[in-house]
């Protein structure tokens, strides 16, 4: 399983972005696909999740402003980010589970600053 993630970089506070994530190897309609984020000096943390079917679940402190979708046919989930805040600033990764073993991604670095 190999996963892709791209569209970070730098915008300013107030802005938006949408990142992407492609995966391989997998049966992608099947999974459930999660989006994480480490910011500078923290831990690794859960912002939200899409399953195979039905709502995304979000992590509290990103409820409202961040929003995944995904499209199986193009085997490949998204994170739009609106209203980013400095405090958005961190390396974003797309993981799966997959056979019993968790997959990530390469991250993409996302940098909230005027």
């Amino acid at each position: 399983v190999q996963l892709q993630a791209s569209g970070g970089g730098l915008v300013q506070p107030g802005g938006s972005l949408r990142l992407s994530c492609v995966a391989s190897g997998n049966r992608f309609s099947l999974n459930t696909m999660d989006w994480y984020r480490q910011a500078p000096g923290k831990e690794r943390e859960w912002v939200g999740q899409i399953p195979r079917e039905g709502r995304a679940a979000y992590a509290n402190s990103v409820t409202g402003r961040f929003t995944i979708s995904r499209d199986n046919a193009k085997k490949t989930v998204y994170l739009q980010i609106d209203s980013l805040e400095p405090e958005d600033t961190a390396v974003y990764y797309c993981s799966t589970w997959e056979g019993g073993r968790k997959y990530w991604g390469q991250g993409t670095q996302v940098t909230v600053s005027s």
